[in-house]
């Protein structure tokens, strides 16, 4: 693969990345969960199902722990997450999601599956677990960064 080829797969790559987040983050919003930014939707991947403390959350973010306890802030104040004492560490908090953070939650699965089944329109059924299949071997399992 020539360098240009390789450059236009990444862009290509990073573009649907993009427009998944930005369509998952509408279809949130649309569903009544105002005020949510994608980067909400990464720190929530984290905190579900057991939740995490802000230094975790930052490690999985890949922030300070100063921006993951700003966006803790946010996110309790809108009443999406709640602190906690932490079961096994007396000094550290839980940030856990309340039931609106899990019904939000689930707006984003809906959401992800309505962009899913597009995909599925324009590469069939076959396609889209063919690439589910290639993503799966090249793409790292591993925390969620947000791009922002």
């Amino acid at each position: 693969m020539q360098n240009s080829e390789a450059m236009a797969l990444s862009a290509a790559l990073l573009a649907a990345a993009g427009e998944l987040t930005q369509r998952i983050n509408d279809g949130v919003v649309a569903r009544g969960f105002d005020g949510m930014r994608p980067a909400h939707g990464f720190a929530f991947s984290r905190l579900a199902p057991d939740g995490a403390t802000v230094t975790e959350l930052a490690v999985h973010l890949g922030v300070t722990k100063q921006a993951a306890s700003q966006l803790v802030d946010d996110i309790v104040r809108k009443g999406y997450a709640e602190r906690r004492p932490h079961p096994g560490d007396a000094r550290a908090r839980l940030i856990v999601l309340t039931e609106r953070g899990w019904a939000c939650t689930r707006a984003a699965e809906e959401a992800a599956a309505e962009v899913v089944r597009g995909w599925g329109d324009a590469l069939g059924e076959g396609g889209v677990r063919v690439l589910w299949d290639c993503l799966g071997r090249i793409a790292p399992y591993g925390p969620l960064r947000p791009m922002w």
